[in-house]
């Protein structure tokens, strides 16, 4: 495949792993303006999103053969090792007509010519209006929009109300200093509770007390990116974040490695009161543990001086390749999932938030006050990371999870952003 400017270089690891639902009209799908007769069109899935994807896959290649008359290929891919799958399809023109792509990946795949710009195409189908912002910036490159946004996830604060409860401690922190109030009232109630664990794995859960104190990880100016992630706004929030390990005995020394899915565990077995995760994430744990799941209350993130932080918006959107050969019927199906009664049943089966702003209203009146709080940490807090293709890159290098990590070991939180700093224009100018 030609690339728009620079042929794409594998290996470059992505993450992204979010769901749910989009656009548009009361039952979505494209009114048969396309004839698809006697044609295939393949789709690339993700798996593990949706525990009901069977039944969703088999309804919806039913639905768009009604539709249009083609026969629906639907090809469900693992997380692990996408992101090469993808570049080695684009660079040999062996891709599937129509993706799920993590907003992380979006930008490089845009940038090497690998997507196309589904600008007019969402325009001309009255789609444009009523996108949840954080995924159409997601998927933004040079202002051409090269994803219909499908689903979303966010993080919050999840917490056990009756650990909280049982220390006098249960409203939702209106700054930092609540916070902490609120993390150092848990440790004195039991000094073997592990507070708020400060986990060193997670990128994203230390990105709202970059974005919380006003700094950013990294500036745009032209075409430029910069790294920011050691500027005097965006070390405060690192450090207030990792203090709470190192000076407010909030944490544990195990955690300075521990991901997402560790501090759910410790959560689990009742000795973390409260910890930063995924708005997919109480799902699971009514699956697994039905009774803790009564017990769920949830708090946005504060930033410094108010109750909701910036925070890390991340999901999918559903990406046209450029070597598809019926653009057009391409399209039908991103309209189908994205719109309508499939985004909302997608929504529903995954937990997960939709791309559009009416489909998450449906969602939100509908749910309970859990998914409440991670709505409004979405809509008023909802934040991309850099929208460039250095990203995957970054992401990849594992360039800010190092940086955490170095600080929790005992590296100056200057010392250690410089360093991320220097690596993260190294690949900003590549």
């Amino acid at each position: 495949m030609i690339a728009r400017r620079h042929v794409l270089a594998a290996g470059a690891a992505g993450s992204a792993a979010l769901a749910l639902a989009a656009c548009g009209g009361d039952s979505g799908g494209s009114g048969g303006e396309v004839d698809g007769e006697g044609k295939t069109l393949t789709f690339w899935l993700m798996e593990g999103t949706n525990a009901s994807a069977d039944a969703y896959i088999e309804e919806l290649k039913t639905a768009f053969t009604e539709a249009t008359g083609a026969t629906l290929d639907v090809q469900v891919q693992p997380w692990d090792g996408a992101h090469d799958k993808f570049v080695t399809a684009m660079a040999g023109g062996t891709g599937p007509d129509v993706a799920e792509v993590g907003t992380t990946w979006v930008p490089e795949f845009a940038d090497a010519g690998g997507i196309d710009d589904l600008s007019e195409d969402i325009e001309a189908a009255g789609l444009a209006d009523g996108l949840v912002e954080g995924l159409v910036e997601a998927g933004s490159l040079d202002g051409g929009t090269y994803g219909m946004p499908w689903y979303a996830g966010v993080r919050s604060i999840l917490a056990n109300r009756e650990m909280l409860e049982a220390a006098g401690v249960a409203e939702q922190p209106q700054s930092w200093d609540d916070l902490l109030t609120m993390i150092t009232t848990l440790k004195e109630h039991d000094p073997d509770w592990i507070p708020f664990p400060v986990a060193g794995g997670s990128i994203f859960s230390a990105m709202p007390f970059v974005w919380g104190a006003g700094g950013e990880i990294a500036t745009q100016e032209g075409e430029t990116w910069t790294a920011a992630i050691n500027s005097p706004e965006a070390v405060e929030g690192l450090t207030w974040y990792t203090d709470l390990a190192l000076k407010h005995d909030a944490s544990t020394s195990a955690a300075t490695t521990w991901l997402e899915t560790d501090s759910l565990a410790a959560f689990l077995q009742e000795t973390v009161p409260m910890f930063i995760t995924g708005s997919w994430v109480p799902a699971t744990i009514e699956a697994e543990n039905p009774e803790l799941a009564e017990k769920l209350v949830a708090f946005t993130i504060p930033a410094k001086d108010s109750a909701v932080a910036p925070s890390f918006l991340g999901g999918s959107l559903m990406c046209r390749f450029t070597e598809t050969a019926e653009p057009e019927l391409a399209f039908e199906l991103i309209k189908l999932v994205t719109t309508g009664d499939f985004a909302t049943r997608w929504a529903e089966e995954t937990n997960y938030f939709p791309g559009t702003t009416a489909a998450l209203d449906e969602v939100v009146a509908g749910g309970d006050e859990i998914t409440k709080v991670f709505a409004t940490q979405m809509t008023e807090g909802g934040k991309s990371v850099p929208v460039t293709p250095a990203w995957g890159k970054i992401e990849g290098a594992k360039t800010l999870g190092t940086m955490i990590s170095s600080v929790l070991d005992g590296t100056a939180v200057q010392d250690a952003a410089d360093t991320a700093a220097e690596e993260m224009d190294g690949f900003f100018s590549e």
